[in-house]
C-alpha cells in the first residue's frame, strides 16, 4: 500500500506473532515477559515504562515513532543483563537499527514473508529476529 489513505480500509500495525515462530523462540529462550500486549492508552498500561523480565520477547508496533522507542528500551534492558528477543521489520537503513542493533545484538534473518496473526496475507516486508544477550 502507498502512503495514501484508502477509504474503507483501516490500517494498523498491531499484528500478533505467528504462533509457530513464538513457540520455537520460547522453546529456546523460555520467556518470562512480553510487555507489548500491555502497550496502549486504551487499557491504561504501558510496557515501555516498566521494568522488563529477565527473558523478554517483544513484537512491537511497527509505526514510525513507536518501533524506535521499543528497540531503544530493548537495548537498555539488555544492558541490565537481561535477554531480549524482538520480532522486527528488517530495515538496516533506520537510525534505530544503526544505534541499537547493528553492533550490539544478533540478527537472525527470516527467509520468508511472515503471515502475522489476524492477517489475510503474508507481510509486505521481510522480518528479522533480534537477540540482545544481556551484558
Amino acid at each position: 500500500m502507498s502512503n495514501f489513505a484508502v477509504v474503507g480500509i483501516k490500517r494498523h500495525d498491531n499484528w500478533s506473532t505467528p504462533q509457530d515462530l513464538f513457540a520455537e523462540l520460547d522453546a529456546e529462550f523460555h520467556f518470562n515477559d512480553d510487555p507489548c500486549p500491555l502497550y496502549g492508552k486504551e487499557n491504561g498500561l504501558d510496557g515501555l515504562n516498566r521494568e522488563w523480565g529477565a527473558r523478554t520477547f517483544i513484537n512491537p508496533p511497527y509505526r514510525r515513532g513507536e518501533v524506535d522507542k521499543w528497540v531503544k528500551k530493548a537495548y537498555t534492558e539488555s544492558r541490565k543483563g537481561k535477554i531480549v528477543v524482538a520480532l522486527l521489520r528488517l530495515d538496516p537503513t533506520t537510525k534505530w537499527f544503526r544505534e541499537y542493533i547493528r553492533d550490539t545484538a544478533e540478527v537472525w534473518l527470516i527467509c520468508k514473508r511472515l503471515k502475522f496473526g489476524g492477517a489475510k496475507h503474508g507481510a509486505a516486508f521481510a522480518s528479522m529476529i533480534v537477540v540482545w544477550r544481556g551484558v
